[in-house]
């Protein structure tokens, strides 16, 4: 499996286990405009670790995500390919926005104990 990582800043917020499902467009290696339904697999005010990418990113690639009516810039932080054509990455927001993913301050700063069961896609708020 092929990883590659940018080792710029590390991560300053938790994790939240979350399964939201996403739309992802950007440019894959190729140059070639893409569009991928896939999910994220947690989430931060700051980042995202996104899974089910059918299109292989270079990091530091820049990628449009919709959740929702929401659209968030992210740089490609670092991509691992799962098997022979998927891929996951880790994403860092262009623009910091406390709530980028529409959920309420008591999910998205949940205490340890609330922050390891995770948001599923439709759960009221």
């Amino acid at each position: 499996m092929r990883s590659i990582r940018v080792e710029t800043e590390k991560r300053r917020q938790d994790r939240t286990k979350a399964v939201l499902p996403i739309r992802v467009r950007g440019n894959d290696v190729s140059g070639n405009r893409f569009e991928d339904l896939a999910h994220t697999l947690d989430i931060t005010p700051a980042g995202a670790r996104l899974g089910a990418l059918h299109h292989a990113l270079n990091v530091l690639d820049r990628i449009t995500v919709t959740y929702r009516q929401r659209k968030i810039e992210f740089q490609v932080m670092w991509t691992k390919q799962i098997g022979t054509a998927e891929f996951q990455i880790g994403v860092k927001a262009m623009a910091q926005d406390a709530d980028a993913w529409g959920l309420s301050n008591s999910q998205s700063s949940a205490s340890g104990r609330e922050r390891s069961q995770p948001v599923l896609a439709g759960a009221s708020a």
